[in-house]
């Protein structure tokens, strides 16, 4: 019987390992990004068909990565709205609020406001040559019967 469990456990551990070298093998195309962005979207909402803190924050991690979203993040996962918004500022990058490429992004922790409709976390950057870090605020939609996207910025400080 532990012989048994024991190669269960193996075999088990190996289509894992298979599993999981296939994911990242077909992670690079945009159109895996797309269907896993579909599946992401469609599986794991709240029971009121909203989504959850934990699915905004894989969400903006996914979105801005180390070093912010690249081009088919900034067409596909983005509101028109905001999309308007960095249209009419060309020499500033609206979704990084920043004009260079960030070094390192950390997303915060997500905070949902059910009665808004929105979700948000503080995206914070870090640049090359500096040791000070920048932060802004980022929001999602939390209506999860529609696709994922990153619905406003704000790059405002309080205070």
């Amino acid at each position: 019987m532990l012989r048994s469990l024991r190669r269960s456990t193996a075999l088990a551990g190996g289509c894992v390992a298979a599993l999981g070298l296939g994911l990242v093998l077909a992670a690079g195309s945009p159109a895996t990004a797309a269907a896993q962005t579909s599946v992401r979207t469609s599986v794991q909402t709240d029971p009121n068909g909203r989504y959850t803190a934990e699915e905004i924050h894989h969400f903006l991690e996914g979105f801005y990565g180390n070093h912010g979203p690249t081009d088919w993040e900034r067409k596909h996962l983005v509101s028109d709205q905001l999309k308007e918004k960095a249209a009419e500022n060309p020499d500033f990058d609206v979704l990084l609020c920043a004009q260079n490429t960030p070094r390192d992004i950390e997303v915060g922790e997500v905070t949902t406001a059910q009665s808004a409709g929105v979700g948000w976390a503080t995206i914070t950057t870090t640049w090359d040559g500096s040791p000070q870090t920048a932060s802004f605020t980022a929001y999602v939609d939390l209506d999860g019967s529609k696709p994922m996207k990153l619905l406003d910025v704000y790059c405002g400080t309080d205070g």
